[in-house]
């Protein structure tokens, strides 16, 4: 009972951070990437301390159930947290290369200007060979930005039917992995009880031939 006390208390101070938490640095994800760690240890433990507990009691799967619905919750929020964490520090990444990129073409902008407001050189001799230019030009360059910045927004889209998924994915395992629990425990029980039942028969049939048996010896 004071595990499941607990793992309740432990729930809502979970859910409470993440009604509160509003990630805004790359630090700050960092920081709740190690607290959903720290959590999904705690909950995992909290369990661990549940099934001992559920296991000396005499209805083993209804308390069983509760933990797991405890644990499922726990692990379903701590989710929410990471996913958002994780969505936070690729976005980052993905601004911070898109204003690399804008502060390059304004750098080679401020450079064409720079080039045609200077005075035209002396032209060569004819017979001189033009060097070929170094470097894309400018359009080129802007062509590239443009194109990089198209693929980057449906990666992006595509990482977020993605993200979906796998948390869909999740929760159906843990459904999954839960049912296969319950079976387990509700098949325990069953064996308990028939133990339970057999031995009281036994004390029975015990019982009995004693009673014949001393019957017996009377006469």
């Amino acid at each position: 009972m004071k595990a499941l006390i607990t793992m309740m208390a432990m729930l809502a101070a979970t859910m409470s951070a993440a009604v509160a938490q509003n990630v805004q640095t790359v630090e700050q994800a960092n920081a709740a990437l190690v607290k959903v760690a720290q959590d999904r240890a705690a909950i995992t433990d909290e369990f661990a301390a549940s099934e001992r507990e559920c296991s000396a009691r005499f209805f083993v799967t209804n308390c069983m159930d509760k933990a797991k619905e405890k644990r499922r919750a726990a692990l379903a929020e701590v989710r929410v947290r990471e996913v958002d964490a994780e969505h936070f520090k690729r976005a980052d990444s993905v601004a911070k290369r898109d204003a690399d990129l804008a502060d390059r073409a304004r750098k080679d902008a401020d450079e064409a200007m720079l080039r045609s407001a200077q005075p035209p050189k002396a032209p060569k001799e004819e017979h001189e060979a033009a060097k070929p230019s170094s470097g894309p030009r400018l359009a080129e360059r802007e062509a590239e930005h443009a194109a990089k910045l198209k693929r980057q927004q449906a990666e992006d889209a595509a990482n977020a039917g993605k993200r979906s998924a796998n948390v869909a994915a999740f929760e159906r395992k843990q459904a999954e992995s839960e049912r296969r629990q319950k079976e387990v425990a509700r098949k325990k029980a069953e064996n308990e009880e028939k133990a339970k039942q057999a031995a009281a028969r036994a004390e029975a049939d015990k019982n009995k031939a004693a009673a014949a048996s001393a019957a017996a010896s009377a006469k």
